[in-house]
């Protein structure tokens, strides 16, 4: 790590009831830096993304941030401290505009934030007075992903934030992404598609029935050796 941690999750675990969906996954992360999480389906990424951003409660374990115990925190508590959250599912209100759901939190109402974003993905600035429902699955990624973007915080959590978006907006998110880290943004990614994963990532994280396997720092050939491991 490049500094002191931003972020620090300690052994965490917790899942659903007396289910244990995530058990003991640790992480350090710094400002400016990316550290994804990848695996197959179902083996507790967002779960693990939950019980991070305070949605779900840990059975033990800590998440400190910014210096602070926030493991009890709530999750609206966490965001006040700085910490944005796009999740993998709900990414929009369905009934709102783009612009509505851009601007729905920000007093100002003021789209001028987006300047950058709109510029990189000018779908966006053209479906402005559009239902978000009326948007194809990848597009409200897209625009959760901005709006995450655009949010004052230190650290920006992303739940799969590729899913389904075409290739050339995934590259497009990429770039956004070391935008933020240039500025000393961190971020903590759930993604399963390795070429972001391989463009980001200072740190990578494999998770296998909630447990971390496999976790580097290389970043030469991580593509690789992620897929070898995911394959096994």
């Amino acid at each position: 790590m490049s500094g002191a941690p931003l972020l620090s999750v300690e052994n965490l675990s917790g899942g659903y009831g007396e289910i244990v969906v995530v058990n003991g996954f640790s992480l350090d992360l710094a400002g400016g830096e990316v550290a994804c999480v990848t695996g197959r389906n179902g083996v507790g990424k967002s779960t693990l993304v939950r019980l991070v951003t305070g949605s779900l409660k840990p059975s033990s374990g800590r998440v400190v941030f910014r210096g602070r115990d926030l493991t009890a925190a709530p999750a609206h508590g966490r965001a006040r401290q700085g910490m944005g959250y796009a999740p993998q599912e709900g990414v929009v209100f369905d009934n709102l505009t783009v612009a509505e759901n851009l601007t729905l939190h920000h007093k100002d109402r003021s789209l001028e934030r987006y300047g950058d974003l709109f510029t990189a993905f000018p779908r966006l600035s053209e479906r402005l007075t559009q239902r978000a429902g009326t948007l194809s699955g990848g597009e409200k990624k897209i625009l959760s992903f901005c709006r995450a973007l655009a949010e004052d915080t230190v650290l920006v959590i992303l739940d799969e934030p590729t899913e389904g978006v075409q290739p050339e907006n995934i590259a497009l998110m990429a770039e956004a992404i070391r935008r933020g880290k240039e500025t000393g943004r961190a971020f903590l990614i759930v993604e399963q598609n390795l070429s972001l994963v391989e463009a980001v990532a200072d740190a990578a994280y494999l998770l296998d029935h909630g447990e971390c396997v496999y976790s580097t720092t290389e970043r030469d050939g991580l593509r690789a050796r992620l897929s070898e491991r995911l394959q096994l």
